[in-house]
């Protein structure tokens, strides 16, 4: 089954999200996004646990909680972190894990395969 992931499964569609996790279960998802991501593309860093109590740092490191960024490959799988991103913000590249971040534009057709893998990995 590949039933396209779409917005309504956020909301209490019980039967929906169902068979929706139950494939996302047994995806390999580094293998998956390799094949449905584009490079570059752009994304913003919405979660970050390290910023949560060092907000003042965040607006001064490179890669941190608000910041914009460009995906420019997948670095690998960590058994903590997921799925890990390399990124470029101005001149500096470094890694983030894909579950912090969102793709700016929701026309970039690579937007609706990190979500997929956000939402399972925040529910997994």
């Amino acid at each position: 089954m590949n039933t396209n992931y779409n917005s309504s499964w956020d909301e209490e569609n019980d039967e929906l999200w169902d068979r929706k996790y139950d494939e996302w279960e047994t995806r390999d998802w580094e293998i998956w996004l390799g094949t449905q991501l584009s490079f570059p593309f752009e994304v913003k860093r919405e979660e970050d646990g390290d910023d949560a109590f060092f907000t003042a740092v965040a607006s001064h490191q490179p890669f941190r909680l608000g910041h914009t960024m460009n995906v420019l490959g997948i670095e690998g799988d960590d058994d903590h972190y997921g799925i890990l991103i390399n990124v470029r913000e101005g001149k500096r590249t470094g890694c983030v894990p894909l579950c912090d971040v969102e793709v700016t534009s929701r026309s970039d057709p690579n937007f609706w395969p990190v979500r997929e893998y956000v939402v399972w990995f925040a529910n997994r």
